[in-house]
């Protein structure tokens, strides 16, 4: 059996112009590649121009601002092809993606690929840091962001959310969170099956939480793509 943290890996990160990952437009994309080391093999970038009108409360998080993206960004279109066919070949090579809250950073290229007829890639084998925290410490106290994460693993971030940082370093938690918990040294494929089960139930856990003070509250539990 081939254990992840033997084999090369990558990571998936993106920054949007909203937080509703079926309507956010793509600005940037990373994806970054590393070996067995954890010595970077491959970096990907890509700045898009999303053809609408980026949210001045959005750029001050990202750095991106409407003019730089009209500027210097390709069309969304072109980015959003380039990023879904490196993709497809990672997962065609086995390779694990890892994304941190994998359903926004997927939801939001599966969105783009039907926008642009681009061909949306199966995203497998997935790895996703803040369902596998959950998973192996249900009760840890405060944020599970990937900043509060990385501090809590002692992982650091600098240039959080831009998606080039935030990529290499949810590969690093990852790498962080196996030396820790032997159970999440596994096949790739199985630890995705259960991260499938995993993350319905804690977003159920987290709906029945909510609905103690409103009672419509709703959680999906689809990963590593919403429904």
């Amino acid at each position: 059996m081939d254990f992840w943290t033997l084999l090369p890996r990558a990571a998936f990160d993106v920054e949007t112009t909203g937080r509703d990952p079926r309507t956010a437009r793509l600005v940037t994309a990373s994806i970054v590649v590393v070996g067995a080391d954890g010595g970077v093999l491959e970096h990907h970038e890509w700045l898009a121009d999303p053809g609408v009108p980026i949210p001045p409360e959005v750029s001050a998080i990202h750095g991106v601002w409407d003019a730089r993206a009209r500027a210097d960004g390709r069309p969304a279109a072109q980015v959003t092809a380039e990023v879904a066919s490196t993709l497809a070949g990672l997962f065609r090579r086995g390779v694990p993606v890892f994304a941190f809250n994998a359903p926004y950073d997927f939801t939001v290229l599966g969105a783009e690929c039907r926008r642009h007829g681009a061909v949306f890639p199966l995203p497998r084998p997935v790895l996703d840091p803040f369902v596998l925290d959950k998973a192996v410490n249900r009760y840890r106290r405060g944020r599970r962001t990937l900043g509060a994460l990385c501090d809590a693993y002692g992982i650091a971030l600098d240039h959080a959310h831009t998606s080039a940082a935030d990529a290499l370093a949810t590969i690093q938690l990852a790498d962080a969170m196996a030396r820790q918990y032997p159970q999440l040294r596994a096949e790739a494929s199985q630890l995705h099956d259960s991260q499938v089960l995993w993350a319905a139930e804690q977003a159920a856990d987290f709906q029945d939480y909510l609905r103690r003070h409103r009672p419509d509250a709703v959680v999906e539990g689809s990963w590593p793509v919403l429904s």
